[in-house]
């Protein structure tokens, strides 16, 4: 009897897990579009344990600086996406902007969290251009390359601008 209970509540608890979990089972339409949002705390600790190195012109994180080069309310996807390239490529990865102002704006941007720029190097360049697929000219003339995840990496001539819309590379 004990067995059955312990089944059956074993049972429930994983379906209830799995139909009330964000983004899965019976997500709200607020719930479907919901990202987690990090820290600067909690992107630098990601980024340091991956050996992720970042940089900033004005020695800054202030997110409200343009000089300065922020990860708060960066999308912990985004995050996640630099770890995967790091991982990935074997190369050296130098994070050179985040979500501070200063970008363009638009849904998927640096100020709301979906994109990084990296520094470039052969290694990185190289990757990119082997690894992912070339897909055009950006509106604004810079060709881009897409990977299997569906992120874009666009060779902005000084660094990698890189839009993250899941966490693979």
């Amino acid at each position: 009897m004990r067995m059955r209970i312990r089944t059956a509540v074993s049972t429930l608890t994983l379906v209830g897990t799995a139909l009330f979990a964000p983004g899965v089972g019976l997500a709200t339409s607020t719930d479907a579009f919901a990202v987690t949002k990090l820290t600067q705390a909690q992107a630098t600790a990601m980024f340091s344990a991956a050996g992720i190195t970042w940089s900033s012109s004005g020695g800054c994180s202030n997110r409200n600086v343009s000089t300065c080069t922020s990860f708060d309310q960066l999308n912990q996807a985004t995050a996640q996406g630099a770890v995967t390239l790091k991982h990935a490529s074997g190369c050296a990865i130098n994070i050179t902007g985040g979500t501070e102002t200063g970008h363009a704006s638009g849904t998927y941007s640096h100020w709301n969290g979906y994109k990084l720029d990296y520094s470039k190097n052969t290694c990185l360049n190289n990757y990119v251009h082997n690894s992912f697929s070339y897909i055009g000219l950006r509106g604004d003339g810079y060709p881009q390359w897409q990977a299997a995840s569906g992120n874009i990496y666009a060779d902005e001539g000084t660094h990698w601008d890189a839009l993250y819309y899941s966490c693979g590379c």
